[in-house]
């Protein structure tokens, strides 16, 4: 039953990271990205923001993909793969946190941290 939970949790990042990396890349003057960062229209439409919100939205994207790398590696690989791109999830949301908005711990960093528990925890049974 962990395991299942631990696969939902694991997918859920992914997910997530996946809609902002679509967010940041690809849809970053649309009304979901002005809300989801609190970002006025004005700065959005700098060619210069643009490319950057780009640039972090590839590395949201790879965050997504070493989770779901994690689905189909070979069984010696997983947990390794998932206690890494966790972490960096984790991590990204801690300095986030601390740069530009206290919020982003638990937006982002949430599902991951809960996921990381719970991965954590399955490693002792």
């Amino acid at each position: 039953m962990i395991s299942l939970i631990l696969n939902i949790l694991v997918f859920a990042v992914a997910a997530e990271h996946i809609f902002i990396m679509l967010l940041e890349m690809f849809f970053i003057q649309s009304a979901v990205a002005k809300r989801t960062f609190n970002i006025k229209k004005e700065l959005l439409c700098k060619e210069e923001v643009r490319v950057m919100f780009a640039n972090q939205g590839l590395y949201n994207g790879f965050l997504a993909a070493g989770l779901i790398w994690s689905f189909f590696a070979p069984e010696f690989m997983i947990v390794p793969l998932r206690i890494f791109f966790l972490a960096c999830v984790i991590i990204a949301a801690i300095f986030g946190s601390i740069t530009a908005n206290k919020k982003i711990l638990f937006k982002q960093g949430g599902l991951a941290i809960l996921a990381f528990i719970v991965l954590i925890a399955s490693m002792s049974m």
